[in-house]
This record gives structure tokens, sequence and C-alpha cells, in this order.
């Protein structure tokens, strides 16, 4: 499946790695990362609806979908690379940047190493990487195994994923989606065959978030790095159910934050395109 009007494109990114890239509209740009067990098709409402004033560029990660799946290189350091070459071989120096769940991360990244070229960051459904390991305590981290399986040293969790993929990567379609109805089985069926096709890479993404993410989180915060552009996060009020306050984790991190949360599920691209829609024009404008 294809986003109706976007053309599809080939482009390298960092490390000589290809991402297959889907672009559409004109104007100013913006730059749209997908989330787990996802791929750019996630966007394909919203895209849609963007492209009528900018041009709208929706790449899948590294890892995922059709882009290249190396062995190594996941750190959101080397994904927030990608994202800035693709962008700068497609013609655009400086960009705004919306990312859902792994790519809210890799925006997140971005907006700290490429503070010139990120002009507005959203990031929808996560915390930062470091203030997400820090907030999982006790039974409520068990909503979070997949990020401890995930962790492991490289074999066993591929082994066990690839073993039941379908199930386990549609596990989570089902269990964070209120509106079950906004992933209809056509498209359901594309994201299991794609993260069918990249267990390894997706289990190396998610495995760096243990490591070398932490790192690079940790010495942004203890040299007092923060995000300077205007920057919107929406998400579910996950924070309250597990004990934590999300705003001020992420005041902690921004300088010029709106925190908002929504009543949609974790896609919340897919199941309330038009308030994200909204909520992406706002952050355009400040």
């Amino acid at each position: 499946m294809e986003i109706e009007g976007f053309d599809y494109l080939r482009v390298r990114g960092a490390d000589e790695v290809e991402l297959g890239v889907a672009r559409g509209g004109s104007g100013t740009p913006v730059v749209l990362l997908h989330g787990f067990p996802q791929t750019h098709l996630m966007w394909r409402h919203v895209a849609r609806d963007l492209a009528a004033e900018h041009t709208v560029i929706c790449p899948d990660l590294r890892g995922y979908g059709d882009s290249g799946k190396p062995i190594e290189g996941y750190s959101k350091r080397t994904m927030a690379a990608d994202v800035v070459a693709v962008a700068r071989e497609l013609g655009h120096s400086r960009f705004a940047l919306v990312g859902h769940d792994r790519g809210a991360l890799v925006a997140f990244r971005a907006g700290l190493d490429h503070p010139e070229v990120v002009t507005r960051l959203m990031c929808l459904d996560v915390l930062p990487t470091l203030d997400m390991w820090e907030v999982m305590h006790g039974t409520s981290a068990a909503v979070g195994f997949h990020l401890y399986l995930m962790a492991q040293p490289a074999g066993l969790p591929e082994r066990m994923i690839a073993a039941a993929s379908d199930e386990f990567f549609g596990y989570f379609l089902d269990l964070w989606a209120n509106d079950p109805a906004a992933i209809p089985p056509e498209v359901r069926s594309v994201y299991l065959e794609a993260s069918r096709r990249a267990v390894p890479s997706i289990v190396a993404d998610y495995r760096a978030s243990a490591t070398i993410d932490v790192t690079h989180d940790s010495d942004d915060l203890a040299q007092g790095n923060k995000l300077r552009m205007p920057m919107t996060v929406v998400q579910q009020d996950w924070g309250a159910a597990l004990g934590f306050d999300a705003a001020a984790r992420w005041k902690a991190w921004s300088t010029d934050l709106h925190h908002q949360t929504t009543n949609a599920g974790h896609f919340m691209a897919e199941e309330a395109p038009d308030e994200i829609t909204t909520a992406i024009r706002a952050l355009l404008k400040r």
C-alpha cells in the first residue's frame, strides 16, 4: 500500500544506508517519522491533509519497512542523521519534524543534535529514553515487557520473536489501539509483513535504547542541553496511570513546550488524524 498522491523514492541516509521515502505536496517541509510496529503508512491520513500546504516527507526508519536494515547502527543519533541526510538530499536544509513512538525518539535526538536544522518538533506518545527507563518500576513495568526482552544480548530475543512474529507484533497493534477499526485488515497486514521481515533490525533498534541511547541522553542532561525550538508533545495520560508527571519530565528537556493529552489510543495519527493534524498546524504557527 502507498499514500495516495505521494511519490516513492530511494534516498541515501547516513552510513550509505538507503531509506524508502514517500513525498508529497509542496511548500515548507514537514518530516513525519513512524513508530512500532508500523511503517510510514501510519501517516496516510495526516500526510495527505498536510500536503495541501506543505512538502511532506515520510521515510521508513532504517531497519523498518522498505528501508535498509544493517546489522548495526541503530543509535537514535545515527537514525536522526538519516533523517537530516534524507531531507538534505531532497533539497531541504531546515524542516519541521514530527515523530511517533520510535520515530519520536529519533525526532527528539535530531532536535538535540541538529538544532540548526529542526525548526519545530513534535513527539507523540513517548518519554525521552532516559526518562522512560527511570519511570518503570515494580509490577507496573510489566506493560513494557517488550523493552526488557529486546534489551537482551543478540540472539535469544530475535529467535523468540521470529518464532511467533505475527502474534508478537499483532499483540501491540491490538493492545495499544482504543479504536481497532483505525487499523483496517489491509493496513494491519502491511505492518505485520514489514515487521516479520525486520525482526533483527527492530530488536537492534530497541536494544540501542537500553544502551547507547541512554548514554547519549545522560550526556546531554549532564551538559544542560535542551530542545530550544518550539515543541509540542501529545500523549495518552499514562503518566497518571503509572505514577509520574509526564509534562514535568518533558519540561526538563524543552525551553518552549506545549504538552497535551489525548483520549485517542497509542496509534493516534490513525485513530484521531484530525486532532493530530490540527496540533501539527498549531505548532507550525508558533
